[in-house]
C-alpha cells in the first residue's frame, strides 16, 4: 500500500453493469496515482476481484441502499429499521480506515455521507440517477443528501438539472464529468452492407426503465417489412422478474420468437458489437448512457432516445439518430431511415467513433476523478 492519501470509496453493488463500471475506474485511478484505497460494499460480487486488481483493498459492510420501494410507507419502515441495523458496522469501517475523504457514488448509500461529516471528513458525491419522473417533493429528498457533500460530481447535464431543481443551492457544488468510455478490446470492422436479417443489438439490464419493451414492439413492427433480429444483452433487475416474464410472452405473442433473442448477461459488450449492423438505446429514463457510448466506440450506427442524458452522448444528434421515448413506431421508422441510406449510417458511425474516444477517454475521465479529489484535499497537481 502506498502512503499517499487515503480514501473510503462506498459503493451500493458488486455487480459489472453502467455505474459499477464507472466506479471501478474511479477507483484504479486513485490507486495509479498512488492513493491508500479502500472499498466498501455491501457484498461480495463481480466487481471484487476487478477492484483488488486494481489495487484496492475490499471491505464488505452492511449498508442501507435506497431503494425505490423506500418511498412507500411500509419500505420506508424497513430502511428505517436497516439504517439502525447499519449505522454501527459502518461506523466501525470508517473509523478503521481512517480516510481523509470518502468518495460516495450514486445517492442510494446516503448513509455514509452523513457518518463522513459526523466525523469532519471531506466527502464527494457521484450522482449517476435523474429521477425527474417522480414528484418533486420525493426528488427533492432523494437529493437532500447531497447537500452533506463539499463537491457533487454529475455524469450529464440532466442529472446536474434533476438534482437541483428542488435545491438549488447545489449548483455551486456541481461538477460535471461524464463517464471514462474504453473502446473495443480488438478491432471491430465496419460493415459494409447490412446482414440479413438485419442485425440490431440491445445492450442493458431487462428492466422498464431501459425501455426493452419499445424495442421488441419496434421490432415486431418492422418485422412485417423486412427480415431483422434483435439480440437484447442483459440481465434482469433483482425483483423484476415479472418484466421478463411480460416480454417473453409478448414475443410469443408477436410471433417473434426467432426476430428477438433475449441472451441475459454479457461479460464482454464487443462480442454483441461484433456481430451488430445497428444498435439501440430505448431507454425511458437514462441520466447518461454507456451504452450509446459503446456502440460508437465499435463503430455501429445508433439509435437513442431523447431519455435525459441520452441526446448528450450523441452530441444531440450530430453522431447518433435521436427518437422520442416510449414510442415504438418512431424506432421504428429511424431503424428503417438508417437502413435506407446505409452508406450515411456508416459515415456517422465513423465520425462518432472519433468523437466518442476523445469526449469520453478513460484517461481524461481518470485523471479528472484525482485532479477533483486532490483539489479537495488541497493537493496540488504533483502531489496528486
Amino acid at each position: 500500500m502506498s502512503g499517499g492519501p487515503r480514501v473510503l470509496c462506498c459503493h451500493p453493488s458488486a455487480e459489472r453493469y453502467g455505474s459499477d463500471r464507472v466506479f471501478l475506474e474511479s477507483v484504479a485511478a486513485l490507486a495509479d496515482a498512488g492513493w491508500q484505497v479502500t472499498v466498501t460494499l455491501p457484498a461480495d460480487g463481480d466487481l471484487v476481484g476487478l477492484l483488488r486488481s486494481a489495487g484496492a483493498e475490499v471491505v464488505f459492510c452492511p449498508t442501507p441502499v435506497l431503494r425505490k420501494a423506500a418511498l412507500r410507507p411500509a419500505g420506508l419502515l424497513r430502511l428505517v429499521a436497516e439504517v439502525v441495523r447499519c449505522l454501527g458496522p459502518m461506523w466501525r469501517v470508517l473509523r478503521a480506515t481512517r480516510p481523509e475523504l470518502v468518495y460516495v457514488n450514486t445517492i442510494t448509500v446516503p448513509g455514509w455521507l452523513l457518518l463522513a461529516k459526523l466525523l469532519r471528513r471531506k466527502t464527494i458525491a457521484h450522482v449517476h440517477e435523474a429521477e425527474d419522473a417522480v414528484p418533486a417533493p420525493i426528488r427533492t429528498a432523494l437529493a437532500l443528501p447531497l447537500c452533506l457533500a463539499d463537491i457533487v460530481l454529475v455524469n450529464s447535464r440532466a442529472t446536474a438539472r434533476t438534482v437541483t431543481a428542488g435545491i438549488p443551492s447545489l449548483r455551486s457544488r456541481i461538477r460535471l464529468l461524464y463517464n471514462g468510455v474504453a473502446g473495443p478490446t480488438r478491432p471491430i470492422p465496419p460493415r459494409r452492407a447490412p446482414h440479413d436479417p438485419v442485425r440490431i443489438a440491445l445492450v442493458g439490464r431487462l428492466s422498464p426503465r431501459k425501455g426493452t419493451d419499445v424495442a421488441v414492439e419496434a421490432i415486431g413492427q418492422l418485422a412485417r417489412q423486412r427480415a431483422v433480429r434483435l439480440d437484447v444483452y442483459g440481465s434482469v433487475f433483482a425483483g423484476y422478474e415479472w418484466f421478463e416474464t411480460q416480454l417473453r410472452q409478448r414475443i410469443d405473442e408477436l410471433g417473434r420468437t426467432e426476430s428477438v433473442q433475449l441472451h441475459g448477461f454479457l461479460g464482454d459488450v464487443w462480442d454483441a458489437y461484433a456481430e451488430a449492423d445497428l444498435a439501440l438505446v430505448p431507454s425511458r429514463v437514462e441520466p447518461f448512457g454507456n451504452t450509446s457510448v459503446e456502440a460508437q466506440l465499435a463503430g455501429v450506427p445508433v439509435i437513442v432516445t431523447d431519455a435525459q442524458g441520452l441526446p448528450e452522448t450523441v452530441a444531440g444528434g450530430r453522431f447518433g439518430t435521436i427518437v422520442a421515448a416510449d414510442d415504438p413506431t418512431a424506432l421504428a421508422a429511424a431503424i428503417s431511415a438508417l437502413l435506407a441510406d446505409w452508406p450515411a449510417a456508416l459515415a456517422t458511425a465513423d465520425a462518432a467513433r472519433t468523437h466518442a474516444v476523445e469526449e469520453f477517454a478513460p484517461q481524461t475521465y481518470r485523471a479528472r476523478v484525482v485532479a477533483t479529489l486532490g483539489e479537495l484535499l488541497g493537493l496540488t497537481r504533483s502531489q496528486t
